[in-house]
């Protein structure tokens, strides 16, 4: 039986340490689809958080890969995506962001909008994609809640519309003002933040004389945003002009509850979607769907790959035979999951909005469309700009059938772009990224998951233009720049500096050197 309750599909985005693997996982807590939270580090004896299950991810305590957790709240249903925050894996932030329907954009008390949250904002800024905003770590020293008013409206350009304000400044959070009920909101801390906060509703007139001073202050600020007109207006929010400010702890767990619910009333549910020849897909239509991510190496035990599909339309139930859009072909789904984290479990149905683990899909690539009924294809997925170049080989020869199928993984995942031509050859192809850690973590997973040790060597090149068949063959043999033949196809000339490009450019006009969408700093 199809699942009727409303869908929410959204993604976590932020500067890195932000705080948006404690989030996500302090959202699954207050939903209760987990009973207990654990800080990304893992201090003390806390575990890791049920988003980052990568080995180098528990090392580090960032977000390399994008998780995908579905739970149910109230009477909906709830995708949520945790997203990596550093900027060398900003593509797959990018594919997830082609998934959703809304953004909570995280930003730390104490330092502001940085950087990578700014580029995020962005991109959810051209995909029309309404941002919900979180002011985390409240429970620290910081700045105070209307510089970051100020600085949220001069940076990135939306009027902020606080749903609710800090009851102490920060380092001292005793709870929230909700500015749409007057009440105050009151937190109780738990031990190290592992489960629920216990909060108490107190009316205006209730507030206890501890707390006086710091409820004066919230509402003293709480009226001047009257004053200001920064009260939500649901219309504005959805047109991208405004955005809901909120403030919360999420390792302490405080304001959690008050995000979920709004995430309910405030963000949108799944909407018509367009193809590519302009056909529009009603989320009521015929089942179709499109992968976003592709992934390898969840199970240690035996080799699987699991390739995530956002739901556009209709409704999946586990078995249909469906077409794949890029071969007209039909492809059966027996083996379809659920995802939480690292964890899986079969899914019998899913619907508009929701994301399905499609198991050992081998035939599936990163921006494929799957679908019943009248033919759709979706927008392929933008390739970022690459600006670091190793070229790579077997560390040990013996082992180089598993270096080839371990390449081959990780370029369809989209962890690298691989670039090959006949000069070079099929042993050392060309490695490229838009930062320099993918290289990490290609080097750890072929070690670590296809056991086949991987020798790198660096190339000087930073520009990379797309060009074609014709620019391969006029550019060749000019120093300095080199054409490879990424694995969609396309032909990358690559460059060892912007001057190079440029001249190289200038002195054959009649190439086609076209930039590709930056994803770097």
């Amino acid at each position: 039986m199809p699942d009727s309750r409303p869908r929410r599909t959204f993604a976590v985005i932020s500067h890195p340490d932000a705080g948006k693997s404690t989030l996500t996982e302090a959202l699954a807590l207050h939903a209760r689809a987990i009973n207990e939270a654990g800080a990304v580090h893992g201090k003390g004896d806390r575990r890791g958080t049920v988003s980052d299950w990568m080995a180098m991810e528990k090392a580090r305590g960032i977000s390399i890969t994008s998780a995908a957790l579905q739970f149910a709240y109230r009477d909906h249903v709830v995708n949520l995506v945790d997203t990596p925050g550093h900027s060398d894996f900003s593509e797959d932030t990018y594919r997830v962001l082609s998934a959703v329907d809304s953004a909570v954009m995280l930003v730390d008390a104490g330092k502001g909008l940085e950087p990578q949250t700014l580029k995020l904002f962005r991109v959810c800024a051209l995909r029309g994609i309404p941002v919900i905003t979180v002011i985390n770590k409240w429970d620290r020293p910081g700045l105070s809640a209307l510089e970051l008013m100020d600085l949220i409206h001069e940076k990135i350009g939306l009027r902020p519309t606080p749903l609710t304000w800090p009851v102490g400044e920060a380092g001292d959070f005793r709870g929230v003002l909700d500015r749409r009920t007057g009440e105050f909101v009151k937190y109780t801390r738990t031990a190290g933040g592992a489960t629920r906060a216990p909060e108490r509703r107190i009316g205006p007139n209730e507030v206890e004389e501890v707390d006086a001073q710091a409820w004066a202050a919230a509402v003293e600020e709480h009226e001047l945003l009257k004053l200001d007109e920064a009260d939500h207006d649901q219309e504005r929010f959805l047109a991208g002009a405004t955005t809901p400010i909120m403030f919360a702890s999420a390792l302490q767990n405080f304001g959690v509850a008050q995000l979920l619910d709004s995430l309910l009333e405030l963000a949108p549910a799944p909407g018509a979607t367009t193809g590519v020849d302009g056909a529009v897909r009603q989320v009521t239509d015929d089942f179709s769907a499109f992968v976003f991510k592709v992934q390898s190496g969840m199970n240690a035990a035996h080799r699987d790959r699991l390739a995530y599909a956002r739901v556009v339309s209709g409704s999946f139930e586990r078995g249909m035979v469906v077409t794949h859009a890029a071969t007209g072909r039909p492809f059966a789904t027996k083996f379809a999951q659920a995802v939480f984290g690292r964890e899986t479990t079969s899914v019998e149905t899913a619907e508009a909005g929701d994301i399905i683990g499609l198991v050992n899909a081998t035939a599936l690539r990163v921006g494929d469309t799957v679908y019943i009924g009248p033919a759709i294809e979706y927008p392929p997925v933008p390739t970022f700009a690459p600006e670091h170049f190793m070229t790579a080989s077997a560390g040990d020869i013996g082992r180089y059938k598993q270096f080839r199928r371990g390449i081959e993984q990780l370029d369809q995942e989209g962890v690298v772009q691989v670039l090959r031509s006949d000069l070079r050859g099929d042993q050392n192809p060309v490695l490229a990224a838009v930062g320099p850690m993918q290289f990490e973590v290609v080097e750890d997973r072929m070690t670590n998951e296809f056991n086949a040790p991987i020798r790198f060597s660096r190339l000087d090149y930073q520009v990379a233009r797309r060009t074609d068949a014709r620019g391969a063959v006029a550019l060749a043999g000019i120093r300095g720049v080199e054409v490879l033949q990424r694995s969609d196809g396309t032909h990358l000339a690559l460059f060892v500096d912007q001057w190079r490009a440029k001249t190289t450019a200038r002195d054959h006009p009649d190439v086609m050197l076209e930039a590709l969408p930056a994803g770097g700093n």
